[in-house]
């Protein structure tokens, strides 16, 4: 991308227009309503995030090593949920843009039945693509801890396909990534 995906502006402004959000903290008061507490990790970028972090009540937890990758500070993350008492967390990436809340109140009502059904975890998919945010109980949870800090969170997903529910949902944002400048101004152009 050239500059931190977390600080990109949300909704996408034109170079006239400066929106006052970022995929950041757009995200966390998405969160904010449906979770007890939202955990932001952050790697080398810690001191670019922690105003935005702590300005919308959120807690910053650092990956002492990021270098190690993206899923080491994803099992960062998720040992603090652990430790803060909790046995299961809404998970997303910082390059996809904030899904609409009816689909945070699906996936939660999903989880909270799938949970009957002994499901560890429930992934939104739009037209067969599957995306985030994830909700991903103990089992899940305990499944990407106990797993090298080399592996990927899809193939432990994939290891355990009985356990997780895959929902359709009608939003395109589940399945959005956001790498590049060209993905960045195309989300633009498309974003009312």
């Amino acid at each position: 991308m050239g500059r931190d995906k977390a600080l990109l502006s949300w909704p996408p402004s034109s170079t006239t227009d400066v929106s006052a959000d970022t995929f950041l903290s757009a995200a966390i008061r998405l969160f904010a309503p449906y979770v007890d507490s939202v955990l932001v990790v952050a790697g080398k970028n810690e001191r670019e995030l922690a105003p935005i972090v702590y300005a919308h009540g959120a807690s910053l937890v650092v990956n002492p090593d990021p270098a190690r990758g993206q899923f080491s500070s994803l099992q960062t993350g998720l040992r603090e949920v652990l430790n803060h008492g909790r046995d299961a967390a809404m998970i997303t990436l910082v390059d996809r843009p904030p899904v609409s809340p009816a689909t945070i109140r699906i996936l939660e009502s999903e989880f909270e039945t799938g949970l009957q059904r002994s499901m560890w975890a429930v992934i939104p998919e739009y037209q067969g693509k599957h995306g985030h945010p994830i909700v991903a109980g103990r089992e899940m949870i305990e499944a990407f801890l106990r797993a090298p800090d080399s592996s990927s969170a899809r193939g432990i997903e994939h290891a355990h396909p009985d356990k997780i529910l895959y929902l359709p949902v009608d939003d395109p944002l589940v399945a959005m990534n956001v790498d590049t400048p060209e993905q960045y101004a195309a989300l633009t152009a498309s974003t009312p």
